[in-house]
């Protein structure tokens, strides 16, 4: 009997431990959303990953100067941008949510061409989060 009592208890105990292994298989990293995926080409320096979300006009400072550029235009902009300041550090330091949806991030960045503040705004247009803003100001 105790035999018995053993193997069933063996037997279930590897029962529950596929279950739980399965269970977690099956688990999936959330997906990152349009905030997250802002960082990231920042980080990378990827003006492409960065145009996905760019707003039709987006307004963009670089150096002091400060214009409103259609999407084409500021998706060329930024890759000269990244070109010429290859991005070789990126700190988050700051983000807020607000209760409408948009999206502030402000960040440290260090590139081959020197340091900036960069800050980018997302707000919700036509059911989806929009790059409307960036600046890069020397640090």
């Amino acid at each position: 009997m105790k035999k018995l009592l053993y193997g069933l208890g063996v037997v279930l105990f590897g029962v529950i431990i596929t279950a739980f292994t399965l269970s977690a298989a099956n688990l999936k990293a959330p997906a990152a959303g349009p905030f997250d995926d802002v960082v990231t080409a920042i980080k990378q320096g990827d003006a492409g990953a960065l145009s996905r979300y760019l707003d039709n006009t987006v307004e963009i400072s670089m150096a002091g100067k400060s214009n409103s550029y259609s999407k084409a235009q500021a998706e060329i902009i930024l890759k000269d941008f990244f070109s010429k300041n290859q991005v070789k550090t990126f700190e988050l330091i700051h983000q807020v949510q607000s209760t409408n949806g948009s999206r502030v991030g402000i960040a440290n960045v260090g590139t081959s061409g020197g340091a900036y503040r960069t800050s980018f705004f997302l707000q919700m247009k036509g059911g989806s989060m929009v790059l409307n803003e960036l600046r890069f100001e020397n640090k």
